[in-house]
């Protein structure tokens, strides 16, 4: 970073919000929705110093875009289950390469879990690793519910599964 755009940094620190959102409107060419101080302040040293050194390419921001869009992308076990070695019985199974028991909530694979939705039927299979529903599968019963309504559930609470049912749940 040139030392002039270092100035530029730090003679924001002493800005009102009201002239960091003119200073972002300067750098960004749009004004800012955004009266966060310390927002504005990140984002503007960000595009004062991807000005300065380089910006992304666009390939990398291609690449970006697509992983922010991958919904269904765990990364992780979830978290408060237990973790089991080594036994692979039932109601266990295998995430990132532990073994985590298997939330009570979901019902043993093979089972169906049905949901009226709109005076519509909708049955959804439990699989090992998924759920299918209507030929697609889906990571997780949040997507099931998702593709059904348009917009954003917990899966769990679509499909009245509750904790404590015993391994049954939903109507299947």
């Amino acid at each position: 970073m040139t030392d002039e755009t270092a100035r530029r940094i730090d003679e924001m620190e002493a800005m009102s919000v009201a002239e960091l959102r003119e200073r972002y409107r300067e750098v960004y060419g749009e004004p800012s929705r955004s009266g966060n101080r310390r927002w504005l302040v990140r984002r503007i040293a960000w595009r004062l110093q991807a000005l300065d050194e380089g910006d992304l390419t666009e390939r990398a921001r291609r690449r970006a875009s697509e992983l922010a869009r991958d919904q269904d992308l765990r990364v992780r076990p979830p978290t408060g289950l237990e973790v089991q070695r080594p036994a692979r019985r039932t109601g266990l199974r295998t995430v990132s390469g532990t073994i985590v028991k298997r939330d009570g909530r979901v019902p043993m694979p093979g089972s169906v879990i049905t949901r009226e939705y709109k005076g519509d039927e909708y049955r959804v299979l439990v699989l090992d690793d998924g759920f299918e529903h209507d030929g697609t599968v889906y990571r997780s019963l949040s997507a099931v519910a998702h593709a059904i309504t348009g917009s954003h559930w917990n899966g769990f609470h679509f499909f009245g599964l509750r904790k404590n049912t015993g391994g049954k749940g939903g109507d299947g």
